[in-house]
């Protein structure tokens, strides 16, 4: 099998991190036309095309599989970097910017329990990388290689990762107390929701909806929706008086007991259970970062419920169906 250069790696998966020839350039220090002539020689050395010229720029499927080659590399330096600071601490340096370990959390869990798991491994020196996005995509980093791992709900371990139950997610239905006063004095119910404006994350994001199916037992419904792609700011849009939201009842506690903010329906809660799926190697990085995120989400998260009938076959949802309990 060919060796690959790993500068050329480095600038291959450069260009599909920043987006463009240009920004891999500033990032790698050299200039566009190195840019392109690693390129070049890297898809020469291949025998095929590994990223598509286009708006925006995006690899082809041989261009993930050297992506994710180049990922593995990152990794295997990273972990000899831990294995020379223990054995020569004044031996290593800080490492390269590029050296960097992608990882996928879904928005509401950075906002409420991950970033203080990730806390000691980053002063450590780790070079972390965090891409959000909702916990229903989070996976599709991971399955394409540009990431090492990823908190997300799906249940199924992906084809060459292992996988890690961390625990179940809870969310309320949440308003300003003068909004709630207004628009649903006797809170949410099956005949005023569609009036009310709900601020979800972005179009991807149906925990809305299904918070609404579920605690109503209602077929599929349509919501007006404002999005806000961040879960602090759903929770300042909320504040502001923008509509209701379901949130993460760890993210508004605090709010909710001191009376800011309303439950708009106190006996319905939305459990979305989540999981860490990380690539299958034998990695002392893989191992912190999966030991880091299972004792935070052990001390934030309640235990995992048991697992409901999959979907039938056909069936739009991947992933196993969040479910709203009662929480009188």
């Amino acid at each position: 099998m060919s060796t690959f250069d790993p500068d050329a790696l480095e600038c291959l998966a450069a260009i599909i991190e920043e987006g463009g020839f240009e920004r891999a350039a500033q990032r790698l220090s050299i200039t566009q036309s190195a840019v392109s002539q690693r390129l070049r020689a890297l898809e020469a050395q291949v025998g095929t095309v590994l990223i598509v010229r286009s708006r925006p720029l995006k690899p082809t499927p041989a261009g993930q599989l050297m992506l994710k080659h180049a990922k593995m590399m990152r990794l295997l330096r990273a972990d000899l970097e831990n294995e020379l600071r223990e054995l020569a601490p004044s031996a290593t340096g800080g490492g390269r910017e590029e050296d960097r370990i992608s990882i996928a959390i879904n928005a509401d869990s950075i906002a409420t329990w991950a970033l203080p798991a990730l806390g000691a491994l980053a002063r450590q020196g780790l070079p972390v990388e965090i891409i959000t996005d909702d916990q229903e995509f989070t996976h599709e980093w991971l399955r394409e290689g540009q990431v090492l791992g990823c908190v997300t709900s799906l249940g199924q371990a992906l084809r060459g990762c292992k996988m890690e139950p961390l625990g179940c997610m809870e969310y309320v239905v949440v308003a300003q107390q003068e909004f709630a006063r207004n628009h649903c004095p006797k809170g949410l119910n099956a005949h005023n929701f569609h009036q009310l404006p709900f601020v979800a994350f972005n179009r991807k994001d149906h925990l809305q909806q299904t918070f609404v199916e579920q605690a109503f037992d209602l077929p599929r419904v349509g919501l007006k929706q404002l999005f806000v792609p961040s879960c602090e700011g759903q929770v300042r849009a909320v504040q502001a008086g923008w509509g209701v939201s379901v949130l993460p009842e760890l993210r508004v506690r605090d709010l909710l007991q001191s009376g800011e903010l309303v439950n708009l329906a106190p006996r319905h809660r939305l459990g979305v259970t989540l999981y860490w799926h990380c690539w299958n190697l034998s990695s002392d990085v893989l191992d912190a970062l999966t030991a880091a995120l299972s004792e935070a989400a052990a001390r934030n998260l309640l235990p995992c419920r048991p697992q409901k009938t999959p979907p039938k076959r056909g069936s739009k949802r991947k992933d196993p169906a969040p479910g709203v309990t009662s929480a009188g």
